[in-house]
């Protein structure tokens, strides 16, 4: 008999039935439910993602296809479309919320997220804020209005560099500017934030400036300022300028009358120039690049959760059922991320989770797996013969397959008329 469950039954051992009960009770999500539980939507909704099942009817045509495997995953049978539907567009979405921050904070607490990748002297608190827009066919969703003819949501994520995992997200309509979704970020005092040019507010760099954050942006080409000095540059470096200034604009002096720096990069790769923002007026202007530089893993982000999730495609039309799929979304790439750290096999992301995707109902050990998932699967141990005794003959020898004892006439089979 097979000595583990599923890799997916594996994966769903870091959700603690315990931690989740009390988040369903906690939300009152399971009110005037009858038979399908949060459980068992969330086993579903996981499965969307990880198999990447492309509508309701692939969901619940693929859990059904493993009914006999369903029940190391707590679910008794696999769901109906419509009870799948109507879960998805009347349960709160905020418990997929609060269980996504509760396991990245288990996850966190453990280190099974890895480290960040570009080491810096600092130790400030490094983040990158960035949105992405998710189209949406507006006949479909009429509530995610955005242009003519074409409808929309934004993903607004503060991506922390210690693991490259959100620690802060909002989901708003499409058109809301990106400026107003970050003045409602608090940041703790110390922290570095780098953004690209979308963000640039002088109003929101003065409020980071008073309360002790530093940001790295890209300067917009028709800020106007004066240059209070010129800073040494250094050698070999690819820094071709590095001025203290101040904003000289009428309205943008008014709003950041802060000393700010701007340090001009030359971008080999691209043959063009790159010119910094920033408050920090003590790093070395090497490490200021190399900090936007990193800003790019925020962009690889984005990239993993719309490539290998259902983040583009939908299963359900309504504004809740779509936060549903994008926390559940959120859910699967923390255990991506997790999976992705752990193996040793030194495949990409991509890769491991399109292995996963055809593996989930494989019985391997998981930790085994993932470090040699192309190994041949351990074979089925056959039964095993059990010796015993009977009263007064001692102990009887099992003979071998072909072969009739002597030892006990007892157990001599009869001759065959």
């Amino acid at each position: 008999m097979a000595k583990v469950a599923s890799l997916f039954s594996q994966l769903l051992r870091h959700f603690p039935r315990t931690e989740f009960a009390s988040l369903v009770k906690e939300h009152r999500a399971e009110r005037h439910a009858k038979g399908f539980t949060c459980w068992d939507q969330f086993v579903s909704m996981l499965f969307c993602h990880l198999a990447r099942a492309d509508s309701l009817r692939e969901i619940c045509g693929g859990l059904s296809c493993c009914l006999g495997k369903l029940a190391h995953l707590g679910v008794g049978k696999a769901p109906k479309r419509s009870t799948l539907s109507y879960a998805n567009e009347h349960r709160p979405a905020a418990l997929y919320e609060s269980l996504f921050w509760a396991a990245l904070d288990r996850f966190r607490g453990q280190g099974s997220l890895g480290a960040r990748k570009a080491q810096f002297r600092f130790k400030n608190k490094l983040l990158s804020l960035d949105s992405t827009t998710i189209s949406l066919c507006l006949s479909l969703f009429p509530w995610a209005d955005f242009r003519r003819a074409k409808g929309g949501v934004k993903v607004h994520v503060m991506l922390d560099h210690d693991d490259y995992m959100p620690s802060f997200v909002l989901m708003t309509e499409a058109r809301r500017h990106d400026v107003k979704a970050a003045r409602a970020i608090h940041l703790p005092p110390g922290s570095i934030v780098a953004m690209d040019r979308a963000y640039n507010d002088f109003g929101l760099f003065a409020k980071w400036a008073a309360g002790g954050v530093f940001f790295v942006t890209r300067m917009k080409e028709n800020t106007v300022y004066e240059i209070t000095e010129e800073r040494d540059l250094p050698k070999k470096r690819n820094i071709l300028s590095d001025q203290i200034i101040r904003l000289s604009g009428v309205e943008a002096a008014a709003k950041c009358p802060h000393p700010l720096r701007r340090i001009v990069v030359w971008d080999a790769e691209k043959e063009r120039e790159i010119v910094l923002l920033t408050n920090q007026l003590g790093f070395g202007a090497t490490t200021i690049a190399a900090i936007y530089k990193d800003r790019w893993q925020i962009e690889l982000f984005f990239k993993a959760l719309k490539q290998n999730l259902k983040v583009k495609t939908f299963v359900g039309t309504t504004e809740n059922a779509l936060r549903i799929q994008i926390w559940t979304a959120l859910i699967a790439l923390l255990l991506l991320k997790w999976l992705h750290h752990l193996s040793k096999a030194g495949w990409s992301l991509s890769n491991l989770a399109a292995m996963l995707r055809m593996n989930l109902f494989t019985y391997r050990d998981l930790e085994t797996w993932i470090d040699d998932p192309f190994d041949t699967p351990p074979e089925v141990p056959g039964p095993d013969q059990l010796t015993f005794s009977l009263p007064g003959l001692g102990q009887p020898t099992i003979p071998n397959q072909g072969e009739t004892s002597t030892q006990n006439p007892a157990l001599t089979p009869a001759p065959a008329f």
